[in-house]
């Protein structure tokens, strides 16, 4: 009889199967899921969602408009626009001023509990705010314009950026604070030689993403006074010149999407 040959196909192995636990809760969750999807049919009126296409005569009024922009004013458009990018990037550069000691701060790996859970309350609370409602703040305090957006959006992006932050903190192989350590390092240097280098390029990811968000939410911001091409829309909502929103729409899809191309390449080059 001759050898067995290494290349004998071996028994394919069972396929993992859940336990009558497992199933039971998936079905609790989706199942928990559904009903308060059908429970809330009525509570957010999606009864009459067919009025959308009633076609009543603002509808088509809307609609007709807007296949017709106007760039008459594209120069006030693009102005306005560019005020809105100047505002979410400063906001954003604020916000990972702030967010990097918060995040810091936050990671349980680095800090002690007494300093990690105030902190992570004051991140709770940074993210919950609404960033129209930081904006009416800052808008009764410094005043109508492009400062009052700038403020609203550093403070909410801190929040979130100062989470993401302390979750890749938290996640860092241990071997090369471990070694900084070993030299007689002090906590200072095992940060910046044992933790920044290995969470630096994915800080930057998640500070591009938010400048990609930030663009949008400033463009809302604008509605309530804070500057930036949202008062420009609001203004020509308001006079129902439909034709010019739908030239302001094209402007911030045009620049959203040249952002959005711009910080891929950069986090390519990055990750």
């Amino acid at each position: 009889m001759s050898a067995a040959s290494p290349l004998t196909a071996t028994a394919i192995p069972a396929a993992p199967r859940k336990s009558a636990l497992a199933w039971a809760a998936d079905l609790l969750v989706w199942g928990g899921v559904a009903v308060v999807l059908l429970y809330s049919v009525k509570a957010v009126d999606l009864g009459n969602i067919a009025r959308l296409f009633a076609g009543n005569e603002s509808t088509r009024l809307f609609a007709h408009d807007l296949l017709r922009p106007d760039f008459s004013d594209w120069r006030i458009f693009v102005a306005k626009m560019w005020e809105t990018v100047q505002i979410a990037l400063w906001g954003t550069f604020l916000a990972v001023i702030l967010g990097i000691p918060l995040g810091l701060a936050a990671a349980r790996n680095i800090a002690p509990v007494w300093v990690v859970t105030p902190v992570r309350w004051i991140m709770n609370l940074l993210r919950s705010i609404p960033d129209l409602v930081i904006g009416l703040l800052f808008v009764t305090a410094v005043g109508l314009g492009p400062l009052a957006g700038v403020l609203a959006i550093t403070l909410n992006t801190a929040g979130v950026l100062a989470k993401l932050f302390s979750e890749a903190v938290e996640s860092i192989d241990k071997g090369p604070v471990e070694g900084v350590r070993a030299t007689g390092a002090g906590k200072l240097h095992e940060i910046v030689w044992g933790v920044l280098p290995q969470v630096a390029p994915l800080w930057t990811s998640f500070a591009l993403y938010r400048f990609e968000s930030n663009s949008r939410s400033a463009t809302v911001l604008g509605l309530i006074g804070a500057g930036g091409i949202g008062q420009v829309l609001f203004d020509s909502m308001n006079a129902f010149d439909f034709r010019a929103v739908s030239a302001i729409v094209i402007i911030v899809v045009i620049a959203v999407t040249l952002i959005d191309t711009l910080s891929q390449v950069m986090r390519r080059r990055l990750l």
